[in-house]
């Protein structure tokens, strides 16, 4: 299907090294099924969630819910993917042309009291006299949050769904923020419904990232 000089990699392995060295790679946190916990940090070698008790492995009806060293072959209940955001944002702005559209906000603007872009609204210049050591700065990345649901095989009755936590970035020009190009995909939650309160348990990842930044 591809022509003979394609410079596509020609196995997943090849697609994932090359990602992995631009600073794209992934983590594959297992999680509570019923959204109680990650199991990282002090949970990251229990077998059995410490709040319901239910097993962090997929399990047959016939099985006991407690899992022996044998079991922990068996694939995990519920995965989420996290895509590191640090690596992300170097590149951004170890790029000439991108790490300039980043201070538009600060250096670029129209400023005619006209509404085109989140800076021209009342609570972009709030966060500004709030935090005034954030404002100074026109490298500080203002970000947007934005999930939702998919069915990844197009059949509704299909007991599985893929939510997506999206990160837009706001400091780039109208014309660039909203493109799919800079639209981070930082975490993708996968399982047999949707996390609905409890996706503030899949956040930390995240969270721990902004917090470091």
């Amino acid at each position: 299907m591809l022509p003979e000089e394609n410079t596509l990699p020609k196995s997943y392995y090849q697609a994932k090294k090359i990602l992995s060295s631009m600073g794209m790679q992934y983590k594959k946190i297992h999680a509570c099924p019923n959204d109680c916990i990650l199991y990282r940090h002090e949970f990251e070698e229990m077998s059995n969630c410490p709040r319901c008790g239910v097993s962090r492995y997929k399990v047959k009806d016939d099985e006991e819910c407690s899992i022996d060293e044998n079991s922990k072959k068996a694939p995990p209940a519920k995965v989420l993917w996290y895509l590191p955001i640090v690596p992300r944002f170097k590149r951004l702005f170890a790029n000439g042309d991108d790490a300039k559209d980043l201070t538009w906000h600060a250096n670029g603007r129209n400023c005619d009291g006209m509404v085109r872009h989140p800076i021209d609204c009342s609570q972009w210049k709030k966060i500004d006299r709030l935090f005034l050591d954030f404002g100074k700065e026109a490298r500080n990345l203002r970000l947007g949050l934005a999930s939702d649901g998919m069915n990844p095989y197009g059949n509704l009755s299909t007991q599985h769904s893929s939510w997506l936590v999206l990160l837009v970035i706001y400091n780039f020009p109208p014309r660039l923020c909203m493109k799919q190009k800079y639209m981070m995909l930082s975490m993708m939650i996968s399982g047999p419904r949707q996390p609905g309160n409890d996706i503030d348990v899949y956040l930390s990842p995240l969270i721990e990232d902004l917090t470091k930044l």
